[in-house]
């Protein structure tokens, strides 16, 4: 019987398997760039503000949810002495976000779908 708790209790809940991450931070599930310090990570305040730290940029935006769908709207942005592939990265990784239109959360992972899907982890530490 504690074996069956034990799992009931780790299994993530359906609220959280459908909430939009406000107030987490999560970073993109892609493997580590040559030349990168960090991978892209996305803190999303509880009002939907949001706080960039991608391959070399920096800065804020907005996120708007109704339902399944997610509107980004990127901020000032600055840029740290970087290689102009980790630029580029950046550059394609916002025009991605700026084209999203839906969202969809399974556990610690949160889709954003629009022309292409960014997959994002919900960073639990």
């Amino acid at each position: 019987m504690l074996a069956v708790l034990a799992a009931l209790m780790a299994m993530p809940d359906a609220a959280q398997a459908q909430e939009f991450p406000f107030g987490l931070e999560v970073t993109l599930d892609v493997p580590q760039m040559a030349g990168a310090r960090r991978r892209p990570t996305i803190e999303v305040g509880d009002n939907g503000e949001a706080k960039l730290d991608l391959w070399c940029k920096t800065g804020r935006g907005q996120f708007s949810v109704a339902g399944d769908t997610v509107i980004f709207m990127p901020g000032q942005l600055t840029a740290d002495a970087c290689t102009p592939q980790l630029a580029q990265a950046d550059d394609a990784l916002l025009a991605n976000l700026a084209n999203v239109a839906n969202w969809k959360r399974q556990g610690d992972t949160v889709l954003l779908i629009g022309q292409s899907t960014l997959r994002f982890h919900v960073n639990t530490n």
